[in-house]
């Protein structure tokens, strides 16, 4: 994990850089069935005999998520199966297994309150499955549509917490690989936030599926992860502003029909500003998106601790026309900070580190950072 360059606003005004329940997957392909069982007896596989398997709740790509109950301790979690003999071809098999369960290790010992824990996991037949958290809420893809898009302020706090729980599986030396808006649920209700799949992405690392693609969101990916680069957290965080990026908009920053158009766009053409889209942003909130989604990883946030508190120094800033949260309320009371602010210059788009088009790509110049 690279250090040591702090983000535009602890450059700026020289602050240091020092943080719920859930369906675990995006809303099924197809209704859930209430009383459906699993295809088979799902309860006599090794290790999953300990759970009673109920009603289908959730289904993707490449997995099934079952409502089940833990027989020794009556706790609720959900079951999620992965077809990983569907996804891979069979000379890859033996090894995406072998990483499946290195990577839900991993995810098990991951303990925040934003990180949906993973309970247990383990192999059935030449599939594996995960118990993990059960929690209520809606996946944050709901959020990304015209119309439906959550308020400003709301955002950028889910966006500070997102970058501490990143902050903190970092720390631990887990990086996510997949940040997108299915992978997050949202719980309105009761404040709950909950980062899902930690370490799915990685078990297609290194393997192919019978279509030939590498598994993950070519959207979401930061350029190095698209060209298949070893990654760090600054690979998540960039994932993280393409994420905000979409709640804040209802668009992505790079879109093609074209794969080969798109994985262009994202290695070589800076994502636009993101007021293109929704002008009455502000600009220190586009100056965090514009880091963010640097294409140089050393040109980004170090880190989620610096990103969180960038995006809160622009809830304090920028956005105080809704109430402050209690944390930021105190911290607009300290004298010495509001002085700090009170001395705070805008930022053009070199100075925010942003990155010039590349030669190579498209003519159309940049849009500028500054007003």
């Amino acid at each position: 994990m690279a250090s040591g360059k702090p983000g535009f606003w602890q450059r700026l005004i020289g602050r240091g850089a020092d943080a719920p329940p859930r369906a675990p997957l995006p809303p099924p392909d197809e209704p859930p069935t209430p009383d459906a069982a699993p295809p088979q007896a799902a309860g006599s596989a090794p290790g999953l005999q300990d759970y009673d398997i109920g009603a289908e709740i959730g289904r993707g790509a490449m997995a099934i998520v079952y409502k089940a109950t833990q027989r020794a301790t009556g706790r609720q979690v959900a079951i999620k199966r992965l077809a990983l003999s569907r996804e891979f071809s069979a000379e890859d098999l033996a090894d995406v297994r072998e990483r499946f369960m290195r990577e839900a290790r991993a995810a098990g010992a991951l303990e925040h309150a934003d990180i949906l824990q993973v309970v247990d996991a383990g192999q059935d037949g030449s599939d594996a499955w995960l118990a993990l958290e059960y929690v209520l809420g809606r996946d944050l893809s709901l959020f990304t549509k015209a119309g439906q898009l959550l308020p400003t302020r709301e955002v950028v706090q889910l966006g500070a917490r997102l970058a501490r729980a990143l902050h903190y599986a970092h720390g631990q030396g887990v990086i996510h690989r997949d940040i997108k808006p299915a992978n997050v649920m949202l719980d309105r209700v009761n404040g709950g936030l909950k980062l899902m799949d930690f370490g799915i992405a990685r078990v297609g690392d290194g393997s192919r599926t019978r279509t030939g693609l590498v598994l993950g969101t070519p959207s979401f990916m930061s350029p190095e992860q698209l060209a298949g680069l070893t990654v760090d957290g600054r690979s998540d965080l960039y994932s993280l502003g393409v994420l905000l990026y979409q709640l804040l908009t209802g668009v992505l920053p790079h879109q093609s029909d074209s794969m080969a158009r798109l994985m262009q766009q994202i290695a070589t053409e800076p994502a636009p500003d993101v007021r293109t889209h929704r002008p009455s942003l502000p600009e220190p909130l586009a100056l965090v998106l514009a880091v963010a989604l640097e294409k140089r990883p050393e040109l980004r946030y170090p880190s989620g601790e610096q990103m969180a508190r960038d995006l809160e120094a622009v809830l304090v800033m920028a956005l105080q026309a809704e109430p402050a949260p209690p944390e930021t309320a105190a911290l607009q009371q300290d004298p010495a900070f509001a002085q700090t602010f009170a001395q705070t210059l805008r930022l053009t788009p070199e100075e925010a580190g942003q990155n010039p088009r590349s030669p190579a790509a498209a003519a159309p110049p940049a849009p500028s950072q500054a007003s």
